[in-house]
Protein backbone atom coordinates (compact mmCIF):
# COMPACT_ATOMS: atom_id res chain seq x y z
CA UNK A 1 0.00 0.00 0.00
CA UNK A 2 1.71 3.42 -1.33
CA UNK A 3 1.27 6.15 1.28
CA UNK A 4 -0.85 8.00 -1.22
CA UNK A 5 -3.55 5.24 -0.54
CA UNK A 6 -6.59 6.53 1.27
CA UNK A 7 -7.04 4.99 5.21
CA UNK A 8 -9.36 5.35 7.66
CA UNK A 9 -6.93 5.65 10.97
CA UNK A 10 -9.25 6.17 13.77
CA UNK A 11 -12.22 6.62 15.05
CA UNK A 12 -12.47 10.27 17.00
CA UNK A 13 -14.95 11.48 19.18
CA UNK A 14 -17.01 14.61 17.49
CA UNK A 15 -17.07 17.74 19.81
CA UNK A 16 -20.40 18.51 21.08
CA UNK A 17 -22.12 15.66 19.52
CA UNK A 18 -22.38 12.19 20.29
CA UNK A 19 -21.39 10.69 17.13
CA UNK A 20 -18.45 10.04 15.83
CA UNK A 21 -16.36 10.68 12.63
CA UNK A 22 -14.01 8.38 10.86
CA UNK A 23 -10.85 10.11 10.42
CA UNK A 24 -10.19 9.40 6.88
CA UNK A 25 -7.11 10.32 4.81
CA UNK A 26 -7.35 11.23 0.99
CA UNK A 27 -5.20 12.39 -1.56
CA UNK A 28 -5.92 15.25 -4.44
CA UNK A 29 -3.30 14.75 -6.84
CA UNK A 30 -2.41 18.52 -9.04
CA UNK A 31 0.64 19.65 -11.05
CA UNK A 32 3.61 21.74 -11.16
CA UNK A 33 4.21 23.94 -7.62
CA UNK A 34 4.56 27.07 -9.99
CA UNK A 35 0.84 25.71 -11.80
CA UNK A 36 -2.78 26.87 -11.10
CA UNK A 37 -3.78 22.95 -10.91
CA UNK A 38 -1.26 23.24 -7.44
CA UNK A 39 -3.18 25.85 -6.27
CA UNK A 40 -6.40 24.41 -6.88
CA UNK A 41 -5.64 20.88 -4.75
CA UNK A 42 -4.22 23.16 -2.15
CA UNK A 43 -7.20 25.05 -1.76
CA UNK A 44 -9.64 22.56 -1.99
CA UNK A 45 -7.92 20.98 0.80
CA UNK A 46 -7.65 24.14 2.65
CA UNK A 47 -11.87 24.17 2.98
CA UNK A 48 -11.96 20.38 3.51
CA UNK A 49 -9.68 20.50 6.30
CA UNK A 50 -11.35 23.71 8.23
CA UNK A 51 -14.11 21.14 8.72
CA UNK A 52 -12.31 18.08 9.13
CA UNK A 53 -13.70 17.98 13.31
CA UNK A 54 -16.95 17.57 11.95
CA UNK A 55 -16.35 15.37 8.77
CA UNK A 56 -13.21 13.63 9.85
CA UNK A 57 -11.72 14.32 6.26
CA UNK A 58 -7.61 15.61 6.32
CA UNK A 59 -6.85 16.37 3.06
CA UNK A 60 -3.42 16.64 0.82
CA UNK A 61 -2.69 18.29 -2.24
CA UNK A 62 1.27 17.20 -3.47
CA UNK A 63 2.84 18.13 -6.57
CA UNK A 64 2.31 16.11 -9.52
CA UNK A 65 3.09 15.63 -12.98
CA UNK A 66 -0.09 16.95 -14.23
CA UNK A 67 -3.34 15.66 -15.39
CA UNK A 68 -2.15 12.25 -17.42
CA UNK A 69 -0.51 11.29 -13.97
CA UNK A 70 -3.30 12.30 -11.77
CA UNK A 71 -5.84 10.20 -13.78
CA UNK A 72 -3.64 7.67 -13.32
CA UNK A 73 -2.51 7.77 -9.76
CA UNK A 74 -6.57 7.86 -9.21
CA UNK A 75 -7.02 4.89 -11.73
CA UNK A 76 -4.58 3.00 -9.44
CA UNK A 77 -5.98 3.89 -6.72
CA UNK A 78 -3.19 5.42 -5.45
CA UNK A 79 -5.00 8.99 -4.63
CA UNK A 80 -8.60 9.55 -4.59
CA UNK A 81 -9.28 12.76 -6.55
CA UNK A 82 -7.22 15.39 -8.90
CA UNK A 83 -6.99 18.07 -11.49
CA UNK A 84 -6.77 16.99 -14.93
CA UNK A 85 -7.38 18.77 -18.41
CA UNK A 86 -10.75 18.18 -19.75
CA UNK A 87 -9.50 16.19 -22.77
CA UNK A 88 -7.54 13.90 -20.87
CA UNK A 89 -10.56 13.61 -18.89
CA UNK A 90 -12.22 12.66 -21.94
CA UNK A 91 -9.70 10.33 -23.36
CA UNK A 92 -9.27 8.62 -19.93
CA UNK A 93 -13.21 7.72 -20.27
CA UNK A 94 -13.39 6.30 -23.72
CA UNK A 95 -9.96 5.03 -23.78
CA UNK A 96 -8.92 7.22 -27.01
CA UNK A 97 -5.35 9.27 -27.65
CA UNK A 98 -3.35 8.06 -24.91
CA UNK A 99 -5.17 6.09 -23.14
CA UNK A 100 -5.97 3.58 -26.13
CA UNK A 101 -6.58 0.43 -24.91
CA UNK A 102 -6.53 1.33 -21.14
CA UNK A 103 -9.73 2.93 -20.65
CA UNK A 104 -10.71 3.80 -17.22
CA UNK A 105 -14.44 2.96 -16.81
CA UNK A 106 -14.56 3.91 -13.47
CA UNK A 107 -13.78 7.56 -14.16
CA UNK A 108 -15.80 10.26 -12.45
CA UNK A 109 -16.06 14.11 -13.04
CA UNK A 110 -16.51 16.26 -9.96
CA UNK A 111 -16.52 19.67 -11.20
CA UNK A 112 -14.80 22.05 -14.29
CA UNK A 113 -12.72 24.64 -12.69
CA UNK A 114 -10.96 27.48 -15.11
CA UNK A 115 -10.36 27.84 -18.37
CA UNK A 116 -6.53 27.23 -19.27
CA UNK A 117 -5.30 28.28 -22.72
CA UNK A 118 -2.36 27.13 -24.49
CA UNK A 119 -0.27 29.19 -24.07
CA UNK A 120 3.16 29.51 -25.96
CA UNK A 121 5.64 32.00 -24.45
CA UNK A 122 8.73 32.89 -27.08
CA UNK A 123 12.17 35.13 -26.23
CA UNK A 124 11.55 38.35 -28.27
CA UNK A 125 15.13 37.65 -30.01
CA UNK A 126 14.32 33.80 -31.22
CA UNK A 127 11.72 35.48 -34.22
CA UNK A 128 8.79 33.67 -33.58
CA UNK A 129 5.62 35.76 -34.51
CA UNK A 130 3.22 32.15 -35.04
CA UNK A 131 3.51 28.71 -33.92
CA UNK A 132 4.77 27.75 -37.13
CA UNK A 133 7.93 29.86 -36.35
CA UNK A 134 8.66 26.97 -33.59
CA UNK A 135 10.30 24.50 -36.31
CA UNK A 136 13.69 24.34 -36.38
CA UNK A 137 13.76 26.17 -32.59
CA UNK A 138 14.50 25.19 -28.65
CA UNK A 139 11.11 24.57 -27.64
CA UNK A 140 10.43 22.98 -23.70
CA UNK A 141 7.32 21.21 -24.65
CA UNK A 142 6.34 19.95 -21.12
CA UNK A 143 7.09 16.94 -18.97
CA UNK A 144 5.78 13.46 -18.94
CA UNK A 145 2.55 12.75 -17.69
CA UNK A 146 1.61 16.35 -17.55
CA UNK A 147 -1.30 17.54 -19.85
CA UNK A 148 0.99 20.58 -21.49
CA UNK A 149 3.03 17.48 -23.12
CA UNK A 150 0.00 15.36 -24.08
CA UNK A 151 -1.31 18.54 -26.01
CA UNK A 152 1.34 19.43 -27.28
CA UNK A 153 1.80 15.92 -29.32
CA UNK A 154 -1.96 16.79 -30.11
CA UNK A 155 -1.45 19.80 -31.76
CA UNK A 156 1.73 18.60 -33.47
CA UNK A 157 -0.41 15.58 -34.77
CA UNK A 158 -2.74 18.31 -36.18
CA UNK A 159 -0.35 19.83 -38.17
CA UNK A 160 1.66 17.14 -39.47
CA UNK A 161 5.09 18.15 -37.33
CA UNK A 162 6.79 15.42 -35.31
CA UNK A 163 9.24 16.44 -32.15
CA UNK A 164 12.30 16.08 -34.42
CA UNK A 165 10.97 19.32 -36.31
CA UNK A 166 12.54 21.40 -33.31
CA UNK A 167 15.87 21.79 -33.14
CA UNK A 168 15.57 20.88 -28.88
CA UNK A 169 12.27 19.51 -27.72
CA UNK A 170 12.72 19.85 -23.92
CA UNK A 171 11.17 18.24 -21.29
CA UNK A 172 11.48 20.65 -18.59
CA UNK A 173 8.96 20.86 -15.48
CA UNK A 174 7.14 24.27 -15.17
CA UNK A 175 9.12 25.20 -12.33
CA UNK A 176 12.32 24.67 -14.54
CA UNK A 177 11.03 25.96 -17.92
CA UNK A 178 11.01 29.92 -16.78
CA UNK A 179 14.83 30.25 -15.99
CA UNK A 180 15.68 28.11 -18.84
CA UNK A 181 13.82 30.53 -21.31
CA UNK A 182 15.77 33.34 -19.40
CA UNK A 183 19.34 31.34 -19.70
CA UNK A 184 18.87 31.19 -23.41
CA UNK A 185 18.69 27.51 -22.67
CA UNK A 186 15.42 27.46 -25.19
CA UNK A 187 13.41 29.63 -27.82
CA UNK A 188 10.49 29.42 -26.23
CA UNK A 189 8.16 26.98 -23.85
CA UNK A 190 4.48 25.64 -23.99
CA UNK A 191 1.86 25.76 -21.08
CA UNK A 192 -1.53 24.60 -20.65
CA UNK A 193 -2.23 26.85 -18.07
CA UNK A 194 -4.87 29.15 -16.38
CA UNK A 195 -3.82 32.37 -16.14
CA UNK A 196 -2.05 34.43 -14.83
CA UNK A 197 0.59 32.45 -13.63
CA UNK A 198 3.67 33.26 -11.71
CA UNK A 199 5.67 31.01 -13.61
CA UNK A 200 5.12 33.12 -17.44
CA UNK A 201 5.44 36.10 -15.04
CA UNK A 202 8.93 35.02 -13.68
CA UNK A 203 9.55 34.51 -17.38
CA UNK A 204 8.70 37.68 -18.99
CA UNK A 205 10.09 39.64 -15.80
CA UNK A 206 13.48 38.09 -16.62
CA UNK A 207 13.92 38.25 -20.42
CA UNK A 208 12.40 39.95 -23.08
CA UNK A 209 9.47 37.53 -23.96
CA UNK A 210 6.07 37.61 -25.56
CA UNK A 211 2.82 35.12 -26.19
CA UNK A 212 2.71 33.60 -29.31
CA UNK A 213 -0.71 33.13 -31.32
CA UNK A 214 -1.52 29.37 -31.73
CA UNK A 215 -4.18 29.59 -34.81
CA UNK A 216 -4.84 28.24 -38.39
CA UNK A 217 -6.14 25.72 -40.30
CA UNK A 218 -5.29 22.65 -37.86
CA UNK A 219 -6.35 24.47 -34.76
CA UNK A 220 -9.87 25.34 -36.18
CA UNK A 221 -10.44 21.34 -37.42
CA UNK A 222 -8.98 20.37 -33.76
CA UNK A 223 -11.80 22.63 -32.07
CA UNK A 224 -14.40 21.54 -34.92
CA UNK A 225 -14.09 18.22 -33.70
CA UNK A 226 -13.18 18.09 -30.17
CA UNK A 227 -15.97 19.25 -27.77
CA UNK A 228 -13.39 19.09 -25.03
CA UNK A 229 -11.40 22.13 -26.75
CA UNK A 230 -12.48 25.77 -27.50
CA UNK A 231 -11.25 28.70 -29.10
CA UNK A 232 -9.36 31.01 -25.61
CA UNK A 233 -7.92 34.83 -25.72
CA UNK A 234 -5.52 35.74 -23.39
CA UNK A 235 -5.84 39.55 -22.68
CA UNK A 236 -3.44 42.07 -23.25
CA UNK A 237 -1.46 44.01 -20.53
CA UNK A 238 -1.92 40.78 -18.29
CA UNK A 239 2.33 40.26 -18.69
CA UNK A 240 4.74 42.11 -19.71
CA UNK A 241 5.77 42.69 -23.77
CA UNK A 242 1.88 41.34 -25.02
CA UNK A 243 0.18 44.38 -25.04
CA UNK A 244 -3.03 43.35 -27.28
CA UNK A 245 -4.65 40.52 -27.07
CA UNK A 246 -3.43 36.63 -28.04
CA UNK A 247 -5.44 34.04 -29.71
CA UNK A 248 -5.29 30.22 -29.47
CA UNK A 249 -7.39 27.58 -28.20
CA UNK A 250 -7.27 25.66 -24.86
CA UNK A 251 -9.34 23.14 -22.49
CA UNK A 252 -10.81 23.72 -19.07
CA UNK A 253 -9.12 22.02 -16.09
CA UNK A 254 -11.61 19.81 -14.16
CA UNK A 255 -11.44 17.65 -10.87
CA UNK A 256 -12.06 14.17 -11.18
CA UNK A 257 -12.39 10.85 -8.81
CA UNK A 258 -13.24 7.50 -9.34
CA UNK A 259 -16.59 5.57 -8.42
CA UNK A 260 -14.46 3.47 -5.85
CA UNK A 261 -13.76 6.34 -3.71
CA UNK A 262 -16.65 7.00 -1.27
CA UNK A 263 -20.08 8.88 -2.01
CA UNK A 264 -19.59 10.50 1.25
CA UNK A 265 -16.11 11.83 0.51
CA UNK A 266 -17.10 12.90 -2.62
CA UNK A 267 -19.58 14.73 -1.22
CA UNK A 268 -18.11 16.29 1.43
CA UNK A 269 -15.22 17.46 -1.04
CA UNK A 270 -18.24 19.28 -2.88
CA UNK A 271 -19.59 20.74 -0.30
CA UNK A 272 -16.62 22.02 1.10
CA UNK A 273 -15.91 24.16 -1.90
CA UNK A 274 -19.51 25.37 -2.36
CA UNK A 275 -20.53 25.95 0.84
CA UNK A 276 -17.54 28.39 0.59
CA UNK A 277 -17.27 29.52 -2.89
CA UNK A 278 -17.11 32.98 -2.15
CA UNK A 279 -13.90 32.11 -0.47
CA UNK A 280 -12.67 29.59 -2.92
CA UNK A 281 -13.09 32.14 -5.90
CA UNK A 282 -10.52 34.68 -3.88
CA UNK A 283 -7.76 32.00 -3.27
CA UNK A 284 -6.08 32.43 -6.89
CA UNK A 285 -7.05 35.41 -9.98
CA UNK A 286 -7.31 32.54 -12.50
CA UNK A 287 -10.85 31.67 -10.27
CA UNK A 288 -12.27 35.24 -10.13
CA UNK A 289 -14.96 34.24 -12.97
CA UNK A 290 -16.12 30.81 -12.03
CA UNK A 291 -19.71 30.65 -11.81
CA UNK A 292 -21.66 27.26 -10.22
CA UNK A 293 -24.00 26.41 -12.74
CA UNK A 294 -20.95 26.27 -15.16
CA UNK A 295 -18.77 24.18 -13.25
CA UNK A 296 -20.91 21.54 -12.62
CA UNK A 297 -21.41 20.58 -16.50
CA UNK A 298 -18.56 22.31 -18.54
CA UNK A 299 -15.93 20.11 -19.68
CA UNK A 300 -17.09 17.63 -18.07
CA UNK A 301 -17.24 14.15 -20.53
CA UNK A 302 -17.18 11.19 -17.59
CA UNK A 303 -20.10 10.78 -15.58
CA UNK A 304 -20.38 12.75 -12.49
CA UNK A 305 -19.63 10.71 -9.37
CA UNK A 306 -22.75 10.39 -7.07
CA UNK A 307 -21.95 11.77 -4.22
CA UNK A 308 -21.19 14.94 -6.43
CA UNK A 309 -24.71 14.93 -8.12
CA UNK A 310 -26.24 14.15 -4.09
CA UNK A 311 -24.96 17.74 -3.05
CA UNK A 312 -25.99 19.33 -6.55
CA UNK A 313 -29.49 18.20 -6.25
CA UNK A 314 -29.60 19.35 -2.62
CA UNK A 315 -28.66 22.88 -3.88
CA UNK A 316 -31.36 22.75 -6.72
CA UNK A 317 -29.03 22.63 -9.59
CA UNK A 318 -29.89 19.65 -10.86
CA UNK A 319 -33.04 17.50 -10.85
Amino acid sequence: MTIFKSIAIASALVAGTAATAQEKFITIGTGGQTGVYFVVGQSICRLVNRDSATTGLKCTAPSTGGSIANINAIKAGDMDMGVAQSDWQFHAYNGSSQFEGDKFDKERAVFSVHSEPFTVIARADAGIESFDDLKGKRVNVGNPGSGQLATMEVVLAAKGWTMDDFALASELKPAEQAAALGDNKVDAIVYTVGHPNGSIQEAVSTVDAKLVPVQGEAIDKLVAENPFYAYASIPGGMYKGTDSDVKTFGVKATFVTSSDVDDDVVYEVVKAVFDNFDRFKKLHPAFENLKEEEMIKDGLSAPLHDGAVKYYKERGWME
